[in-house]
């Protein structure tokens, strides 16, 4: 006579076990990686955020003022409500190349005029613009090393007189 089963054997129960914790495993992995990737957005968000907050403050602070005022170095943090994100403020006179070589490499060259109105208008340029570089930096305390993002804006001094013609 056949007997009734009730209950699983010893190794369909291991079978079923084996299933489940191996896709517990693969589950929490997936949960691991996904946190990754949302911390990782959020800081790339914050930074973002924070470094176009800061590009309008620089721009509302010395937007209408003349280049000069513009500090080279500046440095500060966003206070306790970021604690981990600090900025930087960079700026530099705009340097354009000298095409004088350029110039007068060309066929027939160019008359000593030309280039003298060429060199005062890149002095003019120069005078006139600014480079200005913000970053935002990211540095918990626990990373080895920090994220940064930078925009870069260049501030233009329209009052700058331009002066042409021989020096006086």
């Amino acid at each position: 006579m056949f007997s009734s089963r009730k209950g699983f054997t010893l190794v369909e129960t291991l079978i079923a076990l084996t299933i489940m914790v191996t896709s517990l495993l693969v589950l929490s992995q997936s949960i691991g990686a996904a946190f990754v990737r949302t911390k990782k957005t959020q800081i790339n968000f914050e930074i973002a955020s924070l470094l176009e907050r800061k590009m309008i403050d620089v721009q509302m602070e010395y937007g209408n003022k003349a280049i000069e005022s513009i500090p080279e170095d500046k440095e500060d943090t966003f206070g306790d409500k970021f604690p981990d994100y600090r900025w930087t403020l960079k700026s530099k006179k705009l340097e354009l190349p000298d095409l004088s070589a350029l110039l007068t490499s060309q066929d027939g060259g160019v008359d000593q005029m030309t280039l003298s109105v060429s060199r005062q208008l890149f002095e003019a340029i120069s005078k006139s613009i600014k480079e200005v570089t913000v970053t935002v930096i990211y540095k918990p305390k626990d990373a080895k090393k920090p994220v940064e993002a930078s925009v870069t804006k260049y501030f233009v001094d329209y009052d700058q007189p331009v002066q042409f013609g021989a020096p006086q």
